[in-house]
């Protein structure tokens, strides 16, 4: 294939929360023919804008906040020959050093974070013709795989493609995407492809933080159940369970809401093929399904502690008619032998 430079786009997302922001607040900007509606609850502010070398090369950075909770960090720079082997390697490179310089260790450790690798071309003329002369270089480049891929993966790597008019077109991956627009108009884009990464990345948040809620429970009810049924320190644990559940399902409809993005038919179509190859809908349908069975739990603990503590209730009334039984029969000698005397 013809040597091509272009512009890289990689997008870093992980947890940044904050309880108060200096930043102004924004509303997201760019998007091709704004929207009816911006998308739901979602508060933006820009924190900072800077020239950073990676790989030695010059990369221009641009730190976002995502209503106070995930920072996304644009990092923008050129690549010469693409889609050549040598250049995939030289990428891998600056993306590593970005991506060791600008998210924190700990998240790096624990794999909290989304990375999103995107493409910026330009010179294209027939963007078909382009794209399917270089099919197996353009799958390479979102996969950054070196074998050789079967036409059947290309197939479905390249295969969900969206135009906003005959001259561009935009691919999108779960890796990653390529966006061919010769006027430059890549941002509209990107931004939506900024959204879908928060959104995921939140479900992976919110999915790590039930899971987090399940093992407790189990830890707490199920490894010692002597221990936790007594009355008093269970009745706080299920007051603790019931709303840092609440809190969940609260942060779960915010993020549910979020999706519902409504505008013209370029963006809704585009953001609904940005949920598809993220899986966002797998990903709230699984998180729901774990809320449903944490709800099932606490149901099932509150509904053995009602049980616990009414037997014991049952039981402390037992032991008082005893006791009651036992004070009359000795005041009943008492007086017999009071008599007898």
């Amino acid at each position: 294939m013809p040597n091509m430079d272009a512009q890289i786009c990689y997008l870093l997302c992980f947890p940044d929360p904050v309880e108060k922001s200096s930043e102004p607040l924004e509303k997201i900007q760019g998007l091709k023919d704004a929207p009816y509606f911006q998308p739901v609850d979602i508060s933006v502010r820009t924190l900072e804008q800077a020239q950073i070398q990676a790989g030695g090369v010059d990369v221009a950075v641009s730190r976002q906040r995502y209503d106070n909770r995930i920072q996304i960090i644009e990092c923008k720079f050129p690549l010469r020959d693409v889609l050549d082997q040598e250049a995939i390697q030289k990428r891998g490179q600056i993306e590593n050093a970005l991506r060791l310089a600008l998210i924190p260790e700990e998240l790096t450790k624990n794999g909290v974070f989304e990375e999103y690798i995107i493409l910026m071309i330009s010179a294209v003329n027939t963007t078909d013709e382009f794209v399917d002369s270089n099919a197996q270089e353009l799958a390479h480049f979102l996969r950054t795989q070196r074998e050789n891929l079967v036409e059947a993966e290309v197939k479905e790597i390249l295969g969900s493609r969206i135009r906003y008019s005959e001259d561009d077109l935009t691919i999108v991956d779960w890796e990653g995407a390529i966006i061919i627009a010769p006027d430059g108009d890549f941002q509209s884009d990107i931004e939506l492809l900024k959204i879908g990464n928060y959104q995921l990345l939140r479900y992976r948040i919110l999915d790590q933080d039930v899971e987090n809620s399940l093992r407790n429970i189990a830890e707490k009810f199920y490894k010692n159940p002597r221990r936790a049924l007594r009355p008093d320190p269970t009745r706080g644990r299920i007051q603790r369970i019931v709303q840092q559940r609440l809190e969940l399902m609260f942060d779960f409809a915010h993020t549910d809401q979020n999706l519902l993005l409504i505008g013209d038919w370029y963006t809704a179509k585009l953001y609904g093929m940005i949920r598809s190859e993220l899986y966002l809908d797998h990903w709230k349908e699984a998180v729901h399904a774990k809320l449903d069975n944490m709800e099932s739990i606490i149901d099932t603990i509150q509904e053995n502690f009602s049980l616990s503590w009414s037997a014991l209730m049952d039981l402390g009334q037992l032991i008082g008619w005893i006791i009651l039984l036992i004070g009359y029969f000795v005041m009943f000698f008492i007086d017999i032998g009071y008599y007898v005397k």
